[in-house]
């Protein structure tokens, strides 16, 4: 039988231990319950968190790398809505050479028609010059780097974009020793006009080349943002399976430590009533 003292309570601080270490555990779970996670501190899980930090890390690169590769993308569309609008007047100008090479045409008609060339020549110089993305010119300009990554030094990926220079002057071709690109043909003689319709289809197939090379490049942008958004559903479904809480583990754990919880207090008093018997020793 052990004896009464009371110097100390063994049996109030034992039950005391035991409360702190269920009240612990209950605000764990309350916490879980509350953020939806199963680690809050680095002491829920240190390997864990580490692990999930760098997944989260490697979304986050990956979401700013569609973002950059999007932007890319609406560049090349600018790009290529210019040029459509150049090939436009370009047929327009092959139309306006056709009816001046027609021996119908009088003089006074020619010279009327080269000036409406030349109006269109200046346009497709505006266009080359005045197209820009971001405040910034497109056409003739450094090329540019698209750059992707995961956060990793292995995981980047480089796309370079190269603008070439559009011009009335640039587009075409030298026809004989009297046409240098589109800006030098001349409407105003029959001759003159048929040596422009040579330019003139020149200059269109280089322009459907051009769009055809900023096509290819936006293929590849997209392609590209089609994998990243795969990788990102793939590592938040890694991220979610280490960081997310277990609800219906943590509801059955706030049960368990609620109740422990009641019943270590119920403990603690008991013990503690036990020291009143040493108040009986002296009646």
């Amino acid at each position: 039988m052990g004896s009464l003292s009371v110097l100390y309570n063994i049996p109030a601080l034992q039950a005391q231990d035991e409360l702190g270490l269920t009240q612990t555990a209950l605000n764990s779970t309350l916490t879980a319950l509350s953020s939806g996670q199963r680690i809050n501190t680095g002491a829920d899980d240190p390997a864990g968190l580490a692990i999930a930090n760098g997944l989260e890390a490697n979304i986050t690169a990956l979401t700013q790398s569609v973002q950059n590769a999007t932007d890319g993308v609406g560049e090349l569309q600018v790009a290529d809505g210019a040029l459509s609008q150049i090939t436009s007047l370009l047929n327009s100008a092959v139309a306006l050479a056709t009816e001046s090479a027609n021996g119908t045409i009088s003089d006074t008609q020619r010279t009327a028609l080269q000036a409406e060339f030349a109006s269109i020549t200046t346009e497709i110089d505006s266009i080359g010059a005045n197209t820009t993305y971001n405040g910034q010119a497109i056409f003739g300009s450094t090329p540019i780097t698209i750059y992707m990554s995961d956060s990793s030094s292995a995981g980047v990926n480089l796309v370079t974009v190269t603008f070439s220079a559009v011009s009335s002057a640039a587009l075409g071709t030298v026809n004989g020793a009297t046409v240098t690109g589109v800006a030098a043909a001349f409407l105003s003689t029959a001759a003159g006009a048929q040596d422009a319709l040579s330019s003139l289809n020149d200059a269109i197939q280089g322009i459907a080349q051009l769009r055809g090379d900023l096509g290819a490049d936006s293929n590849q942008l997209s392609s590209a943002i089609n994998v990243m958004n795969v990788q990102i559903t793939n590592l938040t479904g890694a991220e979610n399976g280490i960081m997310a809480a277990n609800m219906g583990e943590e509801t059955s754990n706030l049960s368990k430590y609620s109740i422990l919880q009641q019943t270590g207090i119920a403990a603690l008093q008991q013990s503690n009533e036990l020291q009143q018997n040493v108040l009986k020793l002296f009646q």
